[in-house]
């Protein structure tokens, strides 16, 4: 269980960090880019060394790295320009329901048996998330008009890709990673992640889109480190959890919308209505039922 906490704490940690970085007006990309290098360091420095070796080029699991560091930075860029352009409600509901993809794969993949509970606590874990996120009015409000087009393929794109992130990480961790390579298959995908976000990082200073400041660098290593640690937890909850994956991954998303909901109404006074409230008391039934729906 002490990954699961880990896994959840974290990630919320970094949800909340990028409502910090808004307020302090530190842009989300390189601070982004600071992270998955931040990541890489502090991978090494776990491991003892930098792990990435020419073998590593081999294995199986190395190939499906690269892929997992190129969601690992559309994604989190897609999150924020949805934020950005539709409101961060939408971008949240987005990112949280794409928990059903990897549910789903699982089941096909893997045969794995849900029992009635479960599949209640799955639906009523999806109805939870758009009851917690959702909007204000006055989040909801837009001075400029977006295409209805964007409308729909931007939240679908942070559906699609958050949902196939997590449906990959599980998938090589349950077919390729043991724990032995279980960091070197970690470090692998942020450093993908990161080698890309450089090189258009550093088309966007050349080309003057972007100034460079120290508070990016700064900002990206209050991220980083507990990025690497809530991937890291991730992982190994993945492997040890007393659950199959189809509950385990639900458990471990509905626990970050409801810690990170209620840390950010207790540090950012941010109000919820009694829809949010009532998102809050379904997300807690819905674990209950995910994760003990088989002895009911």
């Amino acid at each position: 269980m002490i990954y699961l906490l880990g896994s959840i704490i974290l990630t919320s940690y970094l949800l909340l960090s990028f409502k910090v970085c808004g307020k302090l007006n530190i842009p989300v990309f390189p601070a982004i880019v600071f992270n998955y290098i931040t990541c890489v360091v502090t991978g090494s420095f776990v491991n003892g060394s930098f792990p990435i070796q020419v073998e590593s080029l081999a294995t199986p699991w190395f190939r499906w790295a690269m892929i997992m560091g190129l969601l690992f930075i559309t994604s989190f860029n897609l999150i924020g320009i949805t934020a950005q352009k539709l409101g961060v409600a939408v971008a949240s509901v987005a990112n949280k329901l794409s928990l059903i993809i990897p549910v789903v794969l699982t089941i096909i993949l893997y045969n794995e048996q849900v029992v009635g509970w479960e599949i209640v606590g799955i639906s009523l874990a999806l109805i939870a998330v758009i009851f917690t996120c959702y909007p204000q009015k006055n989040e909801s409000d837009k001075t400029m008009p977006v295409p209805f087009l964007q409308k729909i393929l931007l939240p679908l794109l942070v559906f699609i890709g958050s949902g196939f992130l997590d449906a990959l990480i599980n998938h090589v961790q349950q077919t390729y990673v043991t724990k032995e390579t279980n960091n070197a298959f970690l470090i692998s995908g942020f450093f993908s992640a990161a080698s890309i976000g450089v090189i258009v990082l550093f088309y966007q200073y050349w080309k003057k889109q972007l100034v460079f400041k120290v508070d990016q660098i700064i900002a990206g290593v209050c991220i980083g480190i507990p990025n690497y640690f809530s991937i890291w937890c991730l992982v190994h909850f993945l492997q040890d959890s007393p659950w199959e994956t189809s509950a385990s991954l639900p458990v471990n998303n509905m626990g970050i919308v409801l810690f990170s909901t209620l840390v950010a109404a207790i540090v950012f006074k941010e109000k919820l209505s009694a829809i949010n409230w009532t998102g809050i008391a379904l997300s807690a039934i819905a674990i209950y039922l995910i994760a003990f729906g088989n002895t009911l």
